[in-house]
């Protein structure tokens, strides 16, 4: 069972390992991207927007000049946070500077028309032309758009890349950190919601185990609608299946078994029953007789001499109809009429329900009756076995002392149930314990005749234990006497 627990908990750990792994492989990427990545963008996007402004400005001149839209011009610059400077080309006025005078722009402006000079050819098709140049003030990139203005005005629109290669360095640590935190509580999140998918599993190998016990009242619980779920409902239905079909196959193995044996030991049954019936109707067929012949010559003049044939002749034609009855169906048994029909079913209550048919006659006889089992479920065949405890329980009955103790009791031993029946009273002899289940047989027959045994009841329970293929027998023990019997157990 540890070694199974160890297991679920792999699977903990693999799941919050696999989401470990899934977490970082994407921070990681988010990561190499933003650094890659970002500065190529922002140039693509900062070109984009640097065309815009000068389109934007020159509709502005276009309209209404300088003069009139200096705060609008001014307006755009500061949004965009662009450094701008627009010289009038024909005289090098400044017409517009947003570093002032004495600034950058206005300082750098002959350098500026060098370079408007070397890049002519790319002006001269859209007006303008944006390049990558390097900042006086500064050792980071910068992004120039070069141009004229419809109106004539030279323009140069700068935008320093410092600040993006500050930024996106500061993002990827910003982000690590983020993604370890996001990796230490994602894998403690997922250790804690595996859960969840390790119960079921849990619960299906518990009852997977105690099917392989063949113990099929397990059932799998709220199944869910997933395919844990699914997986769930196929063990509930092969549980089902399994125990209807090794029920079929301990039928079909114990007539297999019995169809065997019959063939040997038909011939010997036969004349041995034979035999022993010859016997044992003697006696009650020459006391009905003899009785019957007396009534006929009128031995007995008096009412009451009549009463006591007839009541003398419809004893023993009871009791030979009993014997007849158990020696049929011994009969059955033994030449494989009666198929063991083999089935799961719970022996205690069968004891229970028998005990309680019998409680009149232990109170009359003040006899202390023990049975303290658990429900206990076995594969044999039911009516049979019912037989087999209703001999076991009878015999004691009629043999236990007076104010003495009935006693019924479970043995597990090894994939089999042991129910042992003991009766306080007087010991067997030895040498008659192995002759109790041969046919009529009787160790006291004064006794036997007394409460109407016929001493085929333990052949009964014999015949039946055979064909079940399970052990039975007789011991003496302290203070009495115990029967016992093999079956089956269910959850072996």
């Amino acid at each position: 069972m540890k070694e199974k627990i160890l297991k679920n908990q792999s699977i903990k750990v693999k799941m919050t390992m696999v989401l470990i792994v899934i977490m970082a492989s994407t921070i990681l990427l988010s990561i190499c991207i933003n650094i890659l990545m970002i500065e190529p963008y922002y140039v693509f996007k900062e070109k984009k927007n640097i065309t815009q402004v000068y389109d934007s400005i020159n509709h502005l001149l276009n309209t209404k000049g300088a003069d009139n839209n200096s705060y609008k011009i001014s307006k755009i610059v500061r949004e965009y946070n662009y450094r701008m400077l627009i010289v009038n080309n024909e005289n090098g006025q400044v017409v517009y500077s947003s570093e002032g005078k004495q600034g950058l722009m206005y300082n750098d402006m002959i350098s500026t028309l060098e370079d408007m000079r070397k890049i002519k050819r790319q002006i001269s098709e859209k007006g303008y032309a944006v390049v990558s140049g390097s900042d006086k003030e500064s050792t980071g990139t910068s992004i120039n758009l070069l141009g004229y203005f419809d109106n004539g005005y030279a323009v140069v629109i700068n935008t320093p890349m410092e600040s993006i290669q500050t930024s996106a360095v500061l993002s990827g640590r910003f982000t690590a950190y983020v993604g370890a935190l996001l990796i230490v509580a994602g894998g403690i999140a997922m250790y804690i919601y595996s859960k969840q998918f390790t119960k079921p599993i849990e619960e299906m190998a518990a009852a997977a185990n105690r099917m392989s016990n063949l113990d099929f009242d397990v059932k799998v619980i709220d199944c869910g609608e997933d395919e844990l779920g699914h997986l769930g409902e196929s063990l509930n239905e092969l549980s089902s299946k399994l125990e209807y079909t090794i029920s079929e196959l301990k039928t079909a193995n114990n007539e297999l078994r019995q169809d065997i044996e019959q063939k040997v030991q038909i011939d010997e049954m036969r004349t041995e029953f034979l035999s022993h019936v010859s016997h044992e109707l003697k006696t009650p067929i020459a006391l009905i007789q003899g009785y019957a012949e007396g009534l006929k010559d009128n031995v007995s003049a008096d009412e009451e001499s009549r009463e006591f044939y007839c009541d003398v002749i419809a004893d023993e034609a009871k009791k030979m109809n009993r014997m007849v009855q158990k020696l049929l169906t011994l009969n059955q048994i033994e030449f494989g009429n009666h198929q063991v029909s083999m089935e799961r079913f719970n022996i205690q209550e069968l004891i229970q329900n028998m005990l309680s048919a019998n409680t009149i006659f232990f109170q009359k006889e003040n006899i202390t009756v023990e049975f303290h089992e658990p429900p206990t479920y076995v594969w044999a065949d039911e009516f049979m076995i019912e037989e087999v405890f209703g001999n076991y329980l009878s015999n004691a009955r009629n043999h236990v002392l007076k104010n003495g103790r009935i006693a019924i009791s479970f043995q597990r031993i090894e994939n089999d149930l042991r129910v042992t029946v003991f009766n306080s009273g007087s010991h067997i002899p030895e040498e008659d314990l192995d002759k109790l289940w041969v046919k009529f047989y009787k160790v006291d027959k004064a006794r036997t005749r007394e409460y109407g045994g016929s001493g085929i009841g333990l052949s009964i329970v014999a015949a039946t234990m055979k064909a079940h293929g399970k052990q039975y027998g007789v011991n003496n023990v302290e203070g009495g006497v115990e029967f016992y019997f093999d079956v089956d157990c269910a959850n072996a």
